[in-house]
């Protein structure tokens, strides 16, 4: 015998995350990889099918904000199975601690992948402080 079950709960989660997803009208977060490689800090943000015009980095003291819009791909006559690719805008922001240089802070937009290099003051840099003997040093007068 044959025997078929339904389960009304089934399909719940996905609706639900469907629904929110459709709700959420805010700006979405953007998944960021920071490190740090010598000198300087590399922060890459994945903006996958963002238009590279429409990226916006603001320096506002140490407040670094990354803005970007993906647009909705005309289809004009189609009927959507699914669409999980939703356009709308991307927004993140991080406060740069003391230490960072400012002035020379550059990005690049690759492959649906925004770097963001982030270099040190020349004072922030670690740096050996050589030992010297008594006998070097100097004496120091009033």
């Amino acid at each position: 015998m044959n025997s078929m079950t339904f389960d009304p709960f089934s399909g719940l989660d996905r609706l639900a995350q469907d629904l929110t997803t459709q709700l959420r009208t805010g700006p979405r977060a953007v998944p960021v990889d920071l490190f740090k490689e010598g000198d300087r800090y590399v922060l890459s943000a994945d903006l996958p099918g963002v238009d590279p015009g429409s990226i916006d980095i603001d320096l506002d003291g140490h407040l670094l904000t990354i803005r970007a819009e993906r647009t909705a791909a005309a289809h004009e006559g189609v009927q959507w199975i699914t669409r999980e690719r939703r356009p709308g805008s991307y927004l993140r922001q991080f406060t740069l601690g003391e230490g960072v240089d400012t002035e020379r802070i550059s990005a690049n937009y690759d492959n649906g992948v925004l770097s963001v290099v982030i270099p040190l003051v020349e004072r922030a840099k670690p740096r050996k402080i050589q030992v010297g003997s008594a006998d070097e040093q100097t004496s120091i007068s009033a």
